[in-house]
């Protein structure tokens, strides 16, 4: 059911590009072939562009992580200088010795994933072939699909049809309000990090619009690695505090006005509410469960 689920949301998405077309007098046959089309060129300039880009600076980094662990070794060892009571050269050698260990395992999983991963190369480029057809018939048959679902449903269901017109706007808001989000951060992380001279910007960029699926936890996870990569490319200085201002008041702006103003009329809910919907929902249906998790 993965590509159906993935096809939805994808016409989801694309529902309000049409219904704005509509509303300027556009036919819907026009109306919905300018959304597949737009809907074609991205996903494509997406698995073309953006993925194989994100997938070389990540190999890259791979490569570069037994440097790092080196000048993250000997920034451990100021510390048995200047605490020699708290910190051993023993207890560092130790954790060095496990960072070593699990890196070496990560490189295992990675060459195990791609492996995986040409084998099903063939389900692969049939998922890549059946989402963008779903998706088309998803937007050019909306009406007939809903006429057939409810040929199931009993005649009178006045209750039902209320419940599924407040859950249909407020799934396709939310849906589109996500996906803008994310392009939004994202494309506003990546340009801030070139233009700071970060090195891996499209795989930090890519990571950060990903982050705000999962409210907090993304936020919190997410900031670590970049921090990281400032730092093993800047140390400690100007270059380092200017990129821990710049990816801070990209999050605050993200959390204090774009999640305002896309979803101004979400339910508010408690940061601990919040986070339990991530781990439940995270824990049945994956990215998906979190991306879903308020609906």
């Amino acid at each position: 059911m993965a590509p159906v689920i993935t096809s939805i949301i994808l016409a989801f998405l694309m529902q309000g590009l049409i219904a704005q077309l509509i509303a300027r007098n556009v036919p819907q046959w026009m109306a919905v072939s300018i959304a597949f089309l737009i809907f074609v060129g991205s996903f494509f300039v997406i698995l073309f562009v953006v993925l194989p880009l994100a997938w070389n600076q990540m190999t890259n980094l791979f490569n570069e992580l037994p440097r790092m662990l080196l000048q993250w070794q000997q920034l451990l060892l100021v510390l048995t200088e200047r605490y020699p009571d708290i910190f051993s050269e023993a207890q560092i050698q130790e954790w060095m010795k496990l960072a070593r260990a699990e890196l070496g395992q990560l490189g295992q999983l990675l060459v195990s994933f791609s492996i995986a991963n040409l084998l099903n190369v063939f389900g692969l480029l049939i998922y890549l072939v059946l989402v963008p057809i779903l998706v088309f018939f998803f937007l050019k048959d909306k009406q007939i699909l809903l006429l057939w679902l409810k040929s199931f449903l009993p005649a009178e269901r006045p209750m039902l049809s209320k419940i599924w017109q407040e859950m249909n706007e407020q799934v396709a808001n939310y849906v589109r309000g996500k996906a803008i989000e994310i392009l939004i951060v994202g494309s506003v992380s990546y340009l801030s990090f070139v233009a700071l001279g970060l090195n891996y910007a499209a795989l930090l960029g890519l990571l950060v619009g990903l982050s705000v699926v999962i409210p907090y936890i993304g936020a919190a996870v997410v900031t670590l690695p970049v921090l990281l990569i400032g730092y093993f490319q800047w140390g400690w200085g100007a270059d380092f505090l200017t990129l821990f201002i710049v990816y801070s008041v990209i999050q605050a702006l993200d959390g204090n006005v774009l999640v305002p103003l896309l979803f101004s009329e979400a339910v508010n809910l408690h940061p601990v509410a919040i986070i339990l919907a991530v781990l439940v929902f995270g824990g049945f249906w994956g990215l998906w469960g979190c991306f879903l998790q308020f609906l």
